[in-house]
């Protein structure tokens, strides 16, 4: 599976270990407006005045959303670093029972000081703050209490991201970011540790994940020792390049062991059949998705929705079959079934796509033309400042999907933002031309249209400057994700693709990708799918190749509803954008819409389409 975005938010459970920047909170106060300071550090010595056009109440909710989250980044050096707050560099959380405890306290006792304000005394903007806050404190709660993760899932036991957040942000010069990551790394051994007491009864799924996941976790470790070598490591004393040196060891004896007792542990599930089930079950699923898509629908009712998408698209694509079949088949006679006949043609077009040796090459040279088409078109602002680099995925964030952008948050926006994306060489030819044909000459524009450009890279670029910082921290996954599938949609509209018959067609199987999400997802956390139901739903019925639907396998038993976020996302922009249209009749610009809508953060659609409404 190569799209997915790597989410730059911050991880709603306070346990969870972010892998990758996280959208970030200065500490400023959201209508005075922040900078992160110049040394780079991410700390503020001071707080900003409320501005004065803020009523009292929103006011003191401000500063009480202030408090919380510089409460959490000590609370949290985990979240604090995936943040941007580099002053917590140095610090690690062990995860076993007495932090988790501290966390629990800590989310209870936030979550009753936010239950006691008063919404309806607060402007718009702080309501919907307070919506955020009390969502993902309750998330913390219950994913503390009722998901338990660290009781079952060690693939969440890593410590390769901040590490390497740590070594290659140029937050402070290389010798002060090497003295920090000794510190950490004095904690591995600790860390890992933990994490195995603290299993009870793992997933296979997740167990193998954590197994394949620990040579990246070591590659980490030796380019850390490789930065000693570095020119720029000369103020590193010798001392402190020896203790570096035995602290990098001792991780790295301690990643091995949890690799060796892992491989044990997971012999001794498949033997026993003790394991847990990656399936969530009904109850939980319902939970998380309440709290992960905040949508107005449930779980249970979006399935539904997408069900009933799914026919549109199929009606759609069987039109688009026709007028493409004379074209891709020549004489041969049309089958009776749609299934067959829209994969006939499709199976021939997907024939037009890059060679191996140039996936990566091609995609670094669609960004700049996708770039161009959205400022000659006046879709959207591009922001020149921010540029968008393409680069191998690092080894230790390979293992469920092959393609995603990695940004940083709104402590600092001036640094990179990655388009990672696997390279297709150590697949078999087979593998590999079973993937070439799934991004074809179309479908790969698409991605990229997904992935970066209108997609995940502009809308986190925009997010990071949204003077909600509530919002821009504790973001919407199915904003995020369905502001990328509309970014698709919007971009032919446009007329991107010369509105020719192949883009639509093959535009339409990407969009029942996100439709079928929703299905696959339901329907195996809940329904109780097998794997050979949902190979025949992703292959036969949603014309994806065999390796991408067995990706996709792969990922749906290691997330859970998270790949629902596409469709309803998606579903609630276009929703939304129609009422807009409506609303302001003869006012409406498409730019504005697209620029008001993402001025507002990383917000639940619902969010966002209460505070346009407060606009005329």
């Amino acid at each position: 599976m190569l799209a997915s975005m790597t989410f730059p938010l911050l991880p709603r459970s306070a346990l969870a270990a972010a892998v990758l920047a996280a959208a970030a909170l200065p500490a400023a106060l959201p209508t005075a407006g922040w900078a992160a300071p110049a040394d780079g550090s991410g700390a503020t010595s001071a707080t900003a005045a409320p501005s004065s056009k803020a009523s009292a109440a929103d006011s003191r909710f401000q500063r009480l959303a202030h408090d919380y989250i510089e409460a959490l980044w000590a609370l949290d050096p985990e979240a604090a670093v995936a943040a941007g707050r580099y002053e917590f560099a140095g610090k690690l959380n062990i995860p076993n029972d007495a932090t988790r405890a501290r966390q629990l306290s800590f989310a209870q006792q936030w979550l009753k000081r936010f239950e006691a304000v008063k919404a309806e005394s607060l402007g718009p903007a702080a309501r919907t703050d307070l919506g955020q806050l009390l969502n993902k404190l309750r998330a913390d709660r219950f994913a503390l209490t009722e998901m338990r993760e660290f009781e079952w899932n060690p693939a969440n036991v890593n410590v390769a991201g901040q590490l390497d957040l740590i070594l290659s942000t140029d937050y402070a010069p290389l010798p002060q970011r090497l003295r920090a990551l000794s510190s950490r790394l004095a904690l591995v051994p600790a860390y890992y540790q933990a994490g195995e007491a603290s299993l009870r009864q793992p997933t296979l799924e997740h167990t193998q994940l954590a197994i394949d996941q620990a040579p990246g976790v070591l590659s980490v470790l030796d380019e850390i020792g490789k930065a000693l070598d570095d020119d720029k490591a000369k103020g590193f004393s010798t001392a402190q390049r020896q203790q570096l040196s035995e602290r990098l060891a001792a991780a790295r004896a301690a990643v091995l062991h949890w690799r060796e007792a892992l491989t044990t542990r997971l012999a001794s599930l498949k033997a026993s059949g003790d394991a847990r089930s990656f399936r969530l079950g009904q109850a939980l699923y319902a939970k998380k998705f309440g709290f992960d898509i905040q949508s107005a629908h449930s779980a249970e009712q979006m399935y539904q929705k997408a069900l009933a998408a799914r026919e549109e698209l199929l009606a759609r694509m069987d039109g688009l079959a026709d007028q493409l079949w004379q074209k891709t088949q020549a004489d041969a006679p049309k089958p009776a079934d749609r299934f067959a006949k829209i994969g006939a043609v499709i199976d021939t077009l997907s024939a037009q796509h890059v060679k191996r040796e140039d996936f990566v090459k091609e995609i670094r040279a669609q960004i700049p033309q996708l770039e161009r088409w959205i400022v000659s078109h006046d879709l959207l602002t591009m922001d020149a400042s921010k540029p968008l680099m393409v680069r191998e995925t690092p080894v230790y964030q390979r293992g469920v999907a092959g393609a995603g952008i990695e940004a940083p948050g709104p402590y600092r926006p001036q640094d990179r933002t990655y388009y990672n994306v696997t390279p297709l060489d150590d697949l078999s030819d087979a593998q590999a031309e079973s993937t070439l044909r799934e991004y074809n000459h179309w479908i790969l524009q698409i991605l990229n249209i997904h992935e970066a450009v209108p997609g995940h890279y502009t809308q986190l670029v925009h997010a990071n400057k949204s003077p909600s910082l509530v919002k821009a921290l504790f973001g919407n996954g199915a904003m995020v994700e369905g502001w990328a599938v509309y970014g698709e949609r919007m971009m032919l509209e446009s007329g991107y693709g010369d509105n020719a018959p192949e883009m639509w067609l093959m535009y339409s199987k990407w969009n029942l990708r996100s439709v079928t999400n929703t299905i696959l997802d339901y329907s195996v956390h809940v329904l109780g799918m097998t794997e050979d139901q949902a190979l025949d739903l992703l292959m036969r019925q949603a014309f994806q190749t065999e390796r991408e639907a067995k990706e996709k396998w792969r990922r749906v038993q290691l997330t859970s509803v998270q790949l629902t976020s596409y469709f309803s996302g998606y579903a609630d922009i276009m929703e939304l954008r129609e009422q807009r249209r409506k609303a302001l009749g003869d006012q409406f610009r498409l730019k504005d819409f697209h620029e008001e809508f993402l001025s507002y953060g990383s917000a639940p659609v619902h969010v966002i389409a209460e505070l346009m409404g407060q606009r005329r």
